[in-house]
């Protein structure tokens, strides 16, 4: 099945690109339908069409979701920590700034998700 080309923006995929262009330690990864950036192995940032995700610290999700243009992931509260942020949101140097800033400040502090055992053949 063909990808939705308007899946990720262009343009914040360039952004986030340059942001994080002098680390050595950044992949791309598509995962629940974004294009994640992974910081030392694990997911820190995000785009999701004209969104930015954003992996910020669990014990300050509320105070997060109070920010104008956010909204949580997972609204079940599946995800804690993990958030969209709007083009509002991000729109302004300074609030770019901001999320990305908090983001990778938690990256160090942030779990690393297991790596998945390999799928075992059934023939063997």
């Amino acid at each position: 099945m063909p990808r939705d080309p308007d899946a990720f923006s262009p343009g914040l995929v360039a952004a986030l690109r340059q942001a994080l262009d002098s680390r050595s330690d950044v992949e791309e990864r598509q995962m629940f339908g974004c294009l994640c950036f992974m910081v030392d192995a694990k997911i820190c940032l995000g785009v999701k069409r004209d969104e930015l995700l954003v992996r910020l610290p669990p014990a300050r999700h509320d105070e997060f979701l109070e920010h104008a243009g956010v909204r949580e992931l997972s609204p079940g509260g599946g995800m804690q920590g993990y958030f969209f942020i709007e083009p509002d949101g991000y729109a302004r140097r300074e609030q770019w700034e901001f999320w990305l800033g908090q983001a990778l400040a938690y990256n160090p502090q942030a779990r690393a998700s297991p790596k998945r055992k390999p799928r075992q053949n059934p023939e063997d």
